[in-house]
């Protein structure tokens, strides 16, 4: 499969729609954050990536950013976290996760943290390019 393929699959659209339509509100308070690169970095929101939807992807990065509620407590969601987070990872991407309590209860030290991490993976990449 090309990496042009995996990404936004027609397959998930109606899906990736209702998500958005349907978000939680944590995603909706981080996602006022995020959007028009408020962060210096362009974010896509619902990013379908091969048979999974992420709730956050900047491509420049190659980051994912998850928030999870407490439904990822059970012991079924977070075993299929982990295989989602692991093909991820096997694509290369990064993967941040932070619960909706940390959003509700700590917008700007996510945010911080985000954007700490952002610059963190360009200025790795940065110089991983000029060693090469």
């Amino acid at each position: 499969m090309s990496m042009t393929k995996i990404y936004n699959c027609r397959k998930l659209k109606s899906l990736r729609q209702k998500l958005k339509r349907q978000s939680i509100k944590s995603e909706d308070i981080l996602w006022y954050e995020l959007k028009d690169k408020q962060l210096g970095y362009k974010f896509r929101r619902q990013h379908g990536i091969g048979n999974y939807i992420v709730d956050f992807y900047c491509p420049r990065l190659k980051l994912v950013i998850e928030v999870d509620g407490i439904t990822h407590d059970d012991p079924q969601v977070a075993s299929r976290d982990k295989i989602r987070q692991k093909y991820l990872e096997e694509l290369g991407l990064k993967v941040i996760r932070y619960t909706t309590d940390e959003v509700f209860n700590n917008l700007e030290g996510v945010v911080l943290d985000i954007w700490g991490k952002c610059t963190r993976i360009e200025a790795y990449d940065r110089q991983k390019s000029t060693n090469q």
